[in-house]
């Protein structure tokens, strides 16, 4: 009885979580990012992450969480690019002006599930 009862929770946990997976495709910093952001407290507005076509190169979007707070741009090797919008004048950091305007092929890859 104590077996078949371990074997079903063991199940209903595994379809949970393979239920809340993301892409295998995403290189693995962006899913060790999306492990950090599954431990953090849920953020205003849930946490995302957007993959974006960007000046030919494949970039990843995280929106800023709350007011005066940063986004951040990341390349496909998981380098911080800048931050194109956010803080305290609302334009972010500087370095990416254009991020906005020459980006393309929008896709999200993981937004917090939780409420």
């Amino acid at each position: 009885m104590k077996t078949r009862l371990f074997v079903l929770f063991g199940l209903y946990f595994f379809i949970i979580g393979c239920s809340q997976s993301t892409s295998p495709d995403n290189p693995d910093w962006v899913e060790e990012l999306i492990v950090q952001y599954k431990s953090e407290p849920l953020g205003n507005p849930p946490q995302s992450i957007w993959m974006y076509n960007y000046n030919g190169q494949i970039v990843y979007y995280v929106p800023p969480q709350c007011c005066d707070q940063f986004s951040t741009l990341y390349d496909d090797d998981g380098n911080i690019l800048g931050a194109p919008d956010g803080g305290f004048s609302g334009a972010g950091d500087g370095r990416i002006t254009d991020f906005f305007t020459a980006r393309t092929d929008e896709k999200l890859i993981w937004k917090d599930p939780r409420q």
